[in-house]
């Protein structure tokens, strides 16, 4: 997410651009700090008739000013991949797919209740598969209420009882399932495999589920996480929707 631009920076870059440009046109001023009051006041009424006539500077300091604090953004980003390096990769209990000795590693926290990680959902299966080279780990991130911590318990149960091969089996359900995650509903997905509910029901409220979620949503809070899907490319963070050839261009930068 990007953060509101500092105004005051975007009119200091303004009034730099403005004084510059006086000072190039007007050599009778030396030194704005050595000059008479009378001398200052001209010169201020300058600066405000240059960037009346030039009204495209203001345009110009505000793009320099976003672009300075996305560059601030992306790289305390970066570092904060760094910081949690472990957590991320090598949590020991989150789902892995795709090549499990892939050269490089895709993160997605996920909320199954999120409209752009089900739209992202055919993107990342796409460049799974023509990839063929992707370590693939899915981060249970329920954050859009009590239907998303439901659907994560249910199915972070599966993989705990039943292993990753049963786990995406029902990921690759729930993210395209439309109807209300209630226990009937949940119940019919499990039998539609052929698991029997009850003891799934009664491992969603295990403490080893519970805690893998806690331990996803303090992963989260320390990486500044606040929406999904989040992504994370091998070193870099990806907050929101990525469409496919931006995945391919991210894969193919991580690698160089």
């Amino acid at each position: 997410m990007t953060r509101p631009l500092n105004l005051g920076i975007i009119f200091g870059l303004i009034l730099t651009a403005a004084v510059t440009a006086l000072i190039v046109q007007t050599t009778q001023i030396r030194n704005f700090a050595q000059t008479s009051e009378q001398e200052r006041s001209a010169l201020r009424a300058e600066i405000r008739s240059y960037i009346l006539e030039n009204p495209r500077i203001i345009f110009e300091a505000v793009a320099i000013v976003r672009q300075q604090e996305e560059e601030a953004e992306a790289g305390l980003d970066d570092k904060l991949v760094q910081d949690f390096k472990k957590d991320l990769f090598e949590d020991g209990y989150s789902y892995v797919g795709g090549n499990l000795e892939g050269d490089i590693t895709v993160i997605e926290f996920l909320d199954y209740r999120c409209g752009y990680c089900r739209k992202a959902f055919e993107e990342v299966e796409a460049l799974l598969s023509e990839d063929g080279n992707i370590r693939f780990i899915i981060k249970e991130y329920p954050i859009l209420g009590e239907a998303s911590i439901l659907t994560s318990q249910f199915a972070i149960a599966i993989k705990q009882l039943h292993g990753n091969d049963a786990y995406k089996m029902i990921y690759d359900t729930l993210i395209a399932f439309s109807g209300e995650p209630t226990p009937e509903s949940l119940g019919e997905i499990a039998g539609t495999f052929g698991f029997e509910i009850d003891p799934i029901f009664e491992r969603m409220m295990s403490d080893e589920v519970l805690s893998e979620i806690n331990a996803n949503r303090v992963l989260g809070e320390k990486m500044q996480i606040s929406g999904t899907p989040t992504f994370v490319f091998e070193n870099k963070l990806l907050r929101g929707y990525v469409p496919l050839e931006t995945m391919r261009a991210l894969a193919a930068s991580q690698r160089s």
